[in-house]
């Protein structure tokens, strides 16, 4: 008998096999990429190598204290890696034809929340807006100040006004409207520059478990950070933020320049006249 009568003959259905394990895993590979979980099943996959060792030289006593752990693997793993096995279900969860959310499809909704955070930006107010996406954010609107208002410019420069009862905390936009204020968020568990403060590790934090993104504006530069699938994009342009959130949201057609901050409000003479 040959060696090539010994391989199993690669089926269709065997390739859809392959194809389907290789998708886990590299979806797997990509929320694992630079967190701490990523070191932790490194300590787990260097541990099954000293069993292996160990068995191979017959280490006796360490092969034995290692297969009495093994049993306890199992829900050990479930504990440490709760929050990724949150985030891959909801990846794969994920349906554009199952939406439990609202997409900002309105091009007049998009344009007041760039002017809000240009203006916000400019004065150094610090904000955080999380936009819901198909996965809803319920849990943490529940936790803040419920809204339900049509989302403008001058609503968002008046939540995040410094000393206001709703500055602290995030606001959630569901659609075009702003769903909840002072609303709190996980932070982020991940290693991040020690520069980035709980507004930061809170927006990174909640796009670590649903696929929404977040708007952070920081109070100390006034420069705008932007988050998605727990990766930050520091000190973006207010160009590029609005590239951003029209791919993260599916607006279709062109990308209109981003107007002046509140240089749009003013009518003209004959406009007041």
């Amino acid at each position: 008998m040959s060696a090539l009568q010994l391989i199993p003959r690669l089926t269709l259905t065997a390739v859809l096999d392959i194809l389907v394990v290789a998708a886990l895993i590299y979806n797997l590979l990509m929320i694992l990429r630079g967190r701490r979980a990523a070191a932790i099943l490194t300590g787990l996959l260097t541990l099954f190598g000293v069993y292996l060792v160990a068995s191979w030289t017959r280490l006796e006593l360490l092969r034995t204290m290692l297969a009495t752990m093994a049993p306890y693997t199992a829900f050990a793993v479930i504990v440490m890696f709760q929050s990724e096995i949150r985030r891959m279900l909801a990846r794969i969860g994920f349906r554009s034809w199952v939406s439990f959310g609202a997409k900002l499809e309105r091009r007049e909704t998009l344009e007041e929340l760039m002017l809000a955070v240009q203006d916000m930006a400019q004065t150094r107010t610090g904000a955080l807006v999380v936009i819901e996406r198909e996965i809803g954010l319920r849990t943490f609107i529940e936790s803040g100040v419920p809204l339900d208002a049509k989302l403008s410019q001058d609503l968002l420069l008046s939540i995040f006004l410094p000393g206001g009862a709703l500055h602290d905390g995030a606001v959630i936009v569901q659609g075009d409207r702003v769903a909840a204020a002072a609303c709190f968020l996980p932070l982020t568990m991940n290693p991040v520059s020690r520069n980035l403060g709980t507004r930061h590790r809170a927006g990174i934090g909640v796009t670590e478990e649903t696929d929404c993104v977040s708007v952070i504006v920081s109070e100390e530069t006034g420069r705008i950070s932007i988050a998605s699938g727990g990766e930050l994009e520091p000190n973006v342009s207010a160009e590029r933020l609005r590239e951003r959130l029209a791919v993260a949201l599916g607006l279709s057609g062109s990308v209109e320049p981003v107007r002046s901050p509140r240089k749009d409000r003013r009518l003209d003479p004959a406009q007041e006249a």
